[in-house]
């Protein structure tokens, strides 16, 4: 197979994650079968270290799931709105997600950029929801496998084997 040299770095891949808010997150059961679930996500600060941030109830499955194993894969689509017919680019990475209370303030500061995530972040707010709430910190490992984000779509179809690709998290951003 033909080894392709990567150009894309981790700032385009990052500033690709910053773009979009929803994910699937794959934890494992205590049976240790795989479980996905879509969810919203926010991002750190960029000049922190690299996580995401997930708000969700501590009562879901996928919160006990962590407690009993820490270990994740995360994947977040991109989607090609136009061309339904064409294969979505993808960041995707396996990782460590740690449970943390729902007033974490990187975590809230990390929801607090978006819409979407505001509004989400008004549940935290709401006097039924004290105490249901928690946040999960993925913390990815160094790294990130990649299809097809930033790559022409005409270079692929000529070239398939330049779409997949991984960028590394550099050690002072893990």
């Amino acid at each position: 197979m033909k080894m392709v040299k990567n150009s894309i770095s981790f700032d385009f891949v990052e500033k690709q994650i910053r773009k979009k808010t929803f994910g699937i997150l794959t934890t494992i059961s205590p049976k240790g079968r795989a479980q996905s679930t879509g969810i919203l996500y926010g991002v750190s600060p960029p000049n922190s270290k690299f996580s995401l941030y997930l708000l969700t109830s501590k009562d879901y499955k996928k919160v006990e799931n962590i407690q009993n194993n820490p270990y994740i894969s995360f994947f977040i689509p991109f989607p090609h709105y136009f061309l339904r017919f064409v294969p979505a680019s993808y960041v995707s990475f396996q990782g460590k997600a740690e449970i943390i209370p729902h007033d974490d303030p990187e975590g809230l500061k990390a929801f607090s950029q978006k819409r979407i995530l505001k509004m989400n972040l008004e549940q935290v707010k709401q006097p039924d929801m004290k105490g249901k709430l928690v946040i999960i910190k993925l913390k990815p490992n160094r790294k990130l496998i990649c299809y097809g984000l930033g790559l022409s779509l005409m270079k692929m179809r000529k070239e398939p084997e330049i779409g997949s690709y991984t960028v590394n998290v550099p050690p002072e951003r893990l």
